[in-house]
């Protein structure tokens, strides 16, 4: 038997899951009002030591809240699964939304009357003084207009903070906070007077000294909370527990951690100070099982049983963590995400293989929680044992959306190609949905805009028009092109314009923070902000880059190969006739659904015909081999317009017909392969302000869905505002050929110069995966899609009828938790367009 199913979680498990899964997320104010109080009394002060007072004033004088049952404790919000604010980002959005934040279509929060009337009041202090007054003051109008007209976005940090980080956990574990105010005394004893950066590094080491005794505080404030409980309590077994935290966090994170129950808390007082100080997501524990797996083999008094219980309950309070954004901003995020990506597997540093007890514990806490946090992924070498990869699949064919599965293979060598050191490019982590890193010495600035690839095909397609305006420079009327060379001649030229105002506008926003938003708190735990001498936002890390990601790259690729088929190869239809019809959106009013080409919707006595001239052709009864020839049967016969249809009805069936990405065909593939790297190339022709690299990532979030709503009708015959295609996945629908060859054509896609992460869906019915030939079939598949060099994939496992039946009876399937992109997420609060972009997947089966 390969599989060996799980243990139960034990019932303080459950209790605190059903805390999370019942939660009504909420505003809170408290944050805010410290902040800008302590901005307020700090006018005279450098940014540094202005923060360094901000996070003394939040770490001193938040609220501390113990929830019941819990082992591990910290929390950021009095409710649970609620959200602060974070002013000194930006403000005004929130405002605008103190009436419709509780009802709008994603990500809806709770504001009590009382909350709306504080914040509104500190508020007040802020017009001018912003991160994002002071990014858009730096921008050109032109990139402000590339932003208004859909092509990118850089709202991620133009609104909150940075995040997307991974500190080094292990290095608090092991000196403790004060190893860190000492490591901050050695430095300034150490300055140099003489040199003109001195008085920049006296101020950092100072801040660092400031935030750190804060941050002690803040732990020993637990331990008086936890003392006070315990005071009260009259259950004796709980009585004890809360004693024990008492102790422990007297003792952590001041000091080394000393066994595992200490080094849990340790690692969560981490990450929860992180989220304080910033409004950063995709804070990420990285290789949760190297640092951790120390304190557990050296821990000889825990039995195995708690020591799950202490992982379980991080992976409860990982939920706990939550993020407002703006109504448009929530709408490409859907699902509450927070992205706090944790990492298990992979290689050590020196090459050999890192599996350890806490790697197969993370997988127990997933499958005990089931509850959308942590992003969990699992890294996969050559020398990655079966065992490791059959339990990860036992995971996955569960339906929670996780472990997603990276190849140690491709992600290795591309940080190298960026200039990462071999070990360090060994020891790499996963920060938000799928960017790799070099763990606790990057800045990555992963998820740092939003490029509309489509957008920009849209544009070529209008000589650089978006409407009216002349957005991008003249290219030639699209009429006048003769082959797919002049297309690709354009296209090049309206996406270097693009990518250039995306720099300009990724850059200004990066300046911003430098100046206003440096954290002293975050910067020490990131190699060499110490040595150095300055924050990770001016440029301290030991990696700097900036990855904007793309989408829309199959549906462009699909759209290009169409061109190349009926336009200048077959001429069954010319330039002119297609942009006629494109203009026109195929007949179709806005918003409206055309009928794709495919069995589901064509009569019996078409697919009857379809089967009958394969058969009659080469006698086969091979059961893929037919549904491959039927499919290719079908899209290659000429597609008429039924009687009484719009004039562009066929035009539109004959470029619906056309072969597409996802089937494991060249011609196809290698469009969508250039089409990706025009844009990746352009990407890393830029530098950005703290002297790192520009590097290009393909993933969506679930912007896929709402920035389709920018985009018109495509030539691959998807009408104007439909769902783009999401990552490098194929269309929805259009991978016909069953899970490998979807695979071999993500797999065609230059997945090296993409090195900021490319994110792949694949969904599979659960029989699919059943049993022990359903667990082979997937260690297959994932081991042949890495051998031929792809980067990242992960599954949805659940059929079309769960998702329809939660859909229409959401409180019955609260618990269901999908794969939404580089991310895990409740079904039932992701808004219902995004709900129907993963019921309208691909369903695979072997």
């Amino acid at each position: 038997m390969i599989e060996k199913g799980f243990s139960k979680p034990t019932d303080r498990i459950m209790r605190l899951k059903k805390q999370i899964i019942d939660a009504r997320p909420h505003v809170e104010s408290e944050r805010a009002v410290l902040a800008t109080q302590a901005y307020k009394e700090t006018e005279g002060l450098p940014p540094i030591l202005r923060r360094a007072k901000v996070v003394e004033k939040i770490f001193n004088e938040l609220p501390v809240t113990i929830r019941d049952d819990e082992l591990v404790v910290g929390a950021i919000t009095k409710n649970p699964r609620s959200t602060e604010i974070c002013p000194e980002f930006s403000f005004d959005w929130v405002e605008k939304e103190f009436e419709t934040m509780a009802t709008r279509m994603a990500d809806p929060f709770e504001i009590p009357k009382q909350t709306a009337d504080e914040l509104r009041e500190a508020f007040k202090y802020w017009p001018g003084r912003t991160t994002s007054d002071l990014a858009s003051s730096y921008m050109s109008q032109k990139a402000k207009d590339c932003i208004a007209n859909g092509v990118f976005t850089v709202g991620n940090y133009f609104y909150g903070g940075v995040g997307h980080v991974c500190v080094d956990y292990g290095k608090i574990l092991n000196i403790g906070f004060s190893g860190v105010i000492a490591e901050a005394v050695r430095h300034l004893e150490a300055l140099d007077q003489m040199d003109p950066s001195y008085i920049k590094k006296q101020q950092f080491y100072n801040a660092v000294i400031i935030s750190y005794k804060a941050a002690i505080d803040f732990a020993h404030r637990y331990a008086a909370k936890a003392q006070e409980l315990a005071g009260r309590e009259s259950n004796p077994t709980r009585r004890a527990e809360l004693e024990q935290i008492a102790k422990n966090c007297r003792l952590v994170p001041e000091y080394p951690a000393s066994n595992f129950w200490e080094a849990c808390q340790t690692m969560w007082f981490i990450q929860c100070m992180l989220q304080i100080e910033s409004s950063g997501h995709s804070i990420s524990p990285g290789r949760f099982d190297q640092y951790m797996y120390p304190f557990l083999k050296a821990d000889t008094t825990i039995s195995r049983e708690f020591a799950q219980e202490l992982v379980d309950c991080i992976w409860i309070k990982l939920n706990d963590v939550n993020k407002t954004r703006d109504e448009v901003s929530a709408q490409a995020f859907a699902g509450y995400a927070v992205f706090q990506n944790l990492c298990v597997g992979g290689q050590t540093p020196e090459g050999r293989d890192a599996t350890n007890d806490v790697s197969y514990m993370c997988m127990e806490a997933t499958v005990h929680c089931r509850l959308p946090a942590p992003s969990f992924s699992i890294r996969v070498w050559q020398g990655t044992p079966d065992e490791f990869l059959y339990r990860a699949a036992e995971v996955i064919r569960l339906g929670l959306g996780v472990p997603a599965v990276y190849n140690d293979e491709v992600i290795i060598p591309a940080l190298q190609n960026r200039g990462v050191s071999l070990a360090d490019a060994r020891d790499y982590g996963i920060v938000g949905c799928v960017e790799p890193q070099a763990i606790h010495k990057t800045e990555g600035w992963h998820d740092a805009a939003f490029f509309n690839v489509a957008k920009v095909l849209e544009i070529t397609l209008n000589d650089g028009k978006v409407g009216s305006t002349q957005l991008g420079p003249v290219t030639g009327d699209p009429k006048r092109w003769t082959s797919l060379e002049d297309f690709y001649g354009a296209f090049t030229k309206q996406m270097a314009f693009f990518v250039k105002y995306l720099a300009e506008a990724d850059n200004c926003v990066d300046i911003a923070h430098g100046e206003r938003a440096p954290l002293p708190f975050l910067s020490p735990m990131v190699e060499d902000c110490m040595g150095r001498g300055k924050s990770l936002q001016e440029g301290g890390a030991i990696y700097n880059f900036t990855g904007p990601q793309a989408f829309g790259v199959a549906d462009t690729g699909d759209s290009v190969y169409a061109m190349k088929k009926f336009v200048f190869d077959e001429k069954k239809i010319s330039m002119a006739e297609l942009k006629e019809a494109l203009d026109a959106n195929f007949g179709l009013a806005i918003g409206q659904k055309a009928n794709a080409v495919g069995a589901g919707e064509l009569t019996e006595g078409q697919i009857y015909d379809a089967v009958r001239k394969v058969l009659s052709s080469n006698k086969s009864m091979d059961v893929t081999a037919l549904k491959e020839e039927v499919y290719r049967t079908l899209s290659t016969d000429t597609i008429t317009a039924p009687a009484g249809s719009s004039k562009y009805e066929g035009i539109r069936r004959l470029l619906d017909s056309a072969e597409s990405f996802g089937n494991d065909i060249d011609d196809v593939d290698l469009i969508a392969r250039k089409c990706a790297q025009i844009y990746c190339l352009e990407v890393e022709k830029y530098k950005n302000p703290r002297g790192g690299q520009f590097q290009a990532g393909i993933y969506p979030v679930s912007a896929n869905v709402l920035f389709g709503k920018d985009v018109g009708a495509l030539p691959d015959g998807r009408p104007a505002k439909a769902p783009l295609a999401d990552g490098v996945s194929p269309r929805q629908g259009k991978d016909h050929l069953g899970p490998t060859a979807a695979a071999n054509s993500v797999a065609k896609l230059d997945h090296f110069i993409a090195s900021n992460g490319t994110l792949y869906n694949q969904k599979f019915l659960p029989s699919a995966l059943a049993g022990d030939n359903g667990l082979r079939n997937f260690a297959s598949l994932v081991r042949s899609y890495f051998d031929q060099k792809g980067m990242h994939v992960q599954f949805n496992v659940v059929d079309r009828d769960t998702l329809i039946a939660a859909q229409k009876d959401p409180e019955a399937y609260r618990d269901l938790v999908v794969r939404v992109a580089g991310y895990s997420a409740q079904f039932v609060v992701l808004a219902k367009e995004v709900q129907d972009d993963i019921i309208s997947r691909t369903e695979q089966h072997f």
